[in-house]
């Protein structure tokens, strides 16, 4: 099979498609013939070496693919040969087959498309447990989404609006901000030409927001945070801006607030029946069209180094897939 491999943590140029062994299932694990693959903004990290988990040299970056079960290992019951499916395995999705334990594949209705379904996992994932574990958004409440046009944050917008939230998306253009008001955003905000504090306080009559999505640190989170409603909840998401940033602790105290940090992947790992449930919730959000997740475009197996810059670059609407 053809598999993108990662020889240094280096920049996403230096990777190259090989040719390697088609893998064999052992115990407790299926090989998936992948359709699509999602790219994400940690897949870029990883190959970079920036990453908080660095897997052993050389690997194929990946974290999440769609496909058909080819094979399956002794003691696994559950999944078939010939079954539809999509798989979060952390690394290894950039590639014709996929590796995985059983354990972290589930089955695909047949009304889901593979890209579709490919980029669900980790953007989808991610945004349903921070708002629904973490923050406990209610209905009637403010969702402040930063970076909302990009996976993670498009999500975000479209999973707020189900819970019932008044959602103001935040982006840098009037072309994103256009594409988050397609998918449900209430109000907008450019904070590239908006004064992020000023006009959060406009929208909220002062009050400010009582939930922040933050998938971007840097500059933003210090601005955004000043301007949280009284008891609100931060949601620490990631740092698509490249800079972690470091918040005066005097400012949870005087909003009552809450630092949240989110860390679905291992949310997932420790209690996968939680995680069943959120999934199963999303997917019959996606089959009944209250959520539709943007795919923007699709990048063959040899163009994903392309895909990955992008992601560092801050370029990408939706969510994109490799289509190997």
């Amino acid at each position: 099979m053809r598999a993108l491999i990662c020889t240094a943590f280096d920049q996403p140029e230096t990777l190259t498609v090989q040719t390697v062994p088609d893998p064999t299932p052992g115990p407790g694990e299926v090989v998936l013939d992948v359709q699509a693959a999602g790219v994400n903004y940690p897949d870029a990290l990883m190959v970079l070496g920036q990453y908080q988990v660095k897997p052993p040299l050389p690997f194929t970056p990946g974290a999440e693919a769609a496909g058909v079960i080819s094979a399956v290992g002794e003691g696994v019951t559950h999944l078939w040969p010939g079954q539809r499916a999509v798989a979060f395995t952390g690394t290894g999705a950039f590639a014709e087959k996929l590796l995985a334990p059983a354990s972290v594949v589930m089955p695909l209705p047949d009304d889901l498309e593979f890209d579709v379904a490919a980029g669900l996992p980790l953007a989808y994932g991610t945004s349903m447990h921070a708002l629904v574990d973490r923050a406990q958004l209610k209905e009637g409440e403010t969702l402040l989404v930063l970076g909302a046009a990009g996976g993670v944050g498009l999500a975000a917008v479209m999973i707020g609006k189900a819970l019932g939230a008044r959602v103001i998306a935040a982006a840098s253009s009037e072309e994103k901000l256009k594409l988050c008001r397609e998918h449900g955003a209430d109000e907008t905000l450019n904070y590239a030409t908006e004064n992020l504090r000023e006009r959060l306080k406009a929208l909220t009559g002062g009050k400010g927001p009582d939930v922040i999505f933050d998938p971007v640190g840097g500059d933003l989170a210090e601005p955004a945070f000043r301007s949280i409603g009284w008891e609100g909840r931060y949601l620490v998401v990631g740092f698509a801006g490249g800079e972690i940033p470091r918040l005066p602790l005097n400012l949870p105290l005087l909003k009552g607030a809450s630092l949240v940090g989110v860390f679905w992947g291992e949310f997932a790992r420790r209690d996968p029946r939680a995680n069943a449930h959120n999934m199963a919730r999303l997917a019959a959000w996606v089959a009944d069209g209250t959520i539709k997740p943007l795919v923007s475009e699709r990048y063959p197996l040899e163009r994903t180094p392309e895909a990955l810059r992008a992601l560092l670059d801050r370029r990408v609407t939706g969510k994109v897939v490799v289509t190997p």
